[in-house]
């Protein structure tokens, strides 16, 4: 009996070193963020491209004030409510003393400074497809906003949701860095795939979830429940959206519909962001809205 207890501990501490391995957070290779010198002009379309401010400023923010990433948004999940950081130019609040490398790990591995696990309510499972100059500038260009010395509030999350490290166990499940759509034919094509999964992250809002919060890829842009609980966010795909390519860039810039309605709600502050996108990325997203597989 001495000898069955011992090994059955023994698999048992086995099996916790492995699980604490496996979900160790995985930060990128330090080559790849090395030798990249951020543009700061280019990192604002990119900052406009991935909606930044829509998440990161204030709330109620208005114009300019919504340069000031003093974050406090509240998020709504069944997981629990998330709040979104400080992402300021500040050296203590926000992340003004954050290197590239920093910026890189955390967007693109989900993983802090201090080799942590972000949850994924922020979207590092799109931001993955990123690539890493487009964040060197977006890094330049954040380094020219204002400062916050707001601090970031505590998200609201208990057990076992909580336990960070049990984050390491979902990327293995969920986490992919991999493009949706595999194949294009055109380098429009491309440049809206990469818009609309890698920056603009579309696919985390109008995705639908499964119970651990995974995204159903086969059911890519087709429509989700709100995890606020209120509503639903619409199908994207051409199964339920039939607008052409002109009527959905014109809505990325104006926000008007092909009804004469307007935007409202969530989908008015992307519309600030898209539309200070080049007439040309508009064009490329409604490209491959109409070209990804309609969701019925």
């Amino acid at each position: 009996m001495r000898k069955v207890l011992a090994s059955l501990i023994v698999l048992i501490l086995v099996a916790a070193g492995l699980a604490w391995w496996l979900t160790a957070p995985d930060p990128l290779d330090p080559e790849v963020t090395a030798r990249l010198t951020g543009d700061a002009e280019h990192g604002a379309a990119i900052f406009n491209a991935g909606g930044c401010a829509s998440c990161h400023a204030a709330p109620g923010a208005e114009g300019e004030a919504r340069l000031e990433l003093a974050g406090g948004r509240a998020f709504a999940s069944p997981f629990g409510t998330f709040h979104a950081p400080n992402i300021s130019n500040s050296d203590t609040a926000g992340i003004g003393a954050w290197t590239t490398a920093d910026l890189a790990n955390a967007m693109m591995r989900g993983v802090s400074p201090a080799g942590r696990h972000y949850y994924p309510a922020f979207p590092y499972t799109s931001y993955a497809k990123a690539r890493p100059q487009d964040i060197a500038d977006l890094r330049a260009y954040l380094a020219t906003l204002p400062a916050s010395e707001t601090p970031s509030r505590a998200h609201e999350v208990g057990f076992p949701f909580n336990v960070r490290r049990a984050l390491g166990g979902w990327k293995l499940l969920f986490f992919r860095d991999d493009f949706v759509l595999e194949e294009v034919n055109s380098d429009e094509l491309a440049r809206g795939r990469y818009l609309v999964e890698a920056l603009g992250h579309c696919g985390e809002c109008h995705t639908p979830r499964n119970g651990l919060g995974g995204p159903k890829r086969d059911m890519w842009l087709g429509g989700a429940a709100n995890p606020s609980g209120e509503g639903r966010i619409p199908n994207i795909t051409s199964g339920g959206l039939d607008w052409s390519e002109g009527e959905i860039a014109e809505y990325l810039a104006s926000g008007f519909t092909p009804d004469f309605d307007v935007a409202g709600g969530e989908m008015a502050e992307v519309v600030q962001n898209t539309a200070q996108l080049s007439p040309s990325d508009r064009a490329a997203i409604a490209a491959y809205l109409k070209a990804v597989p309609a969701v019925k």
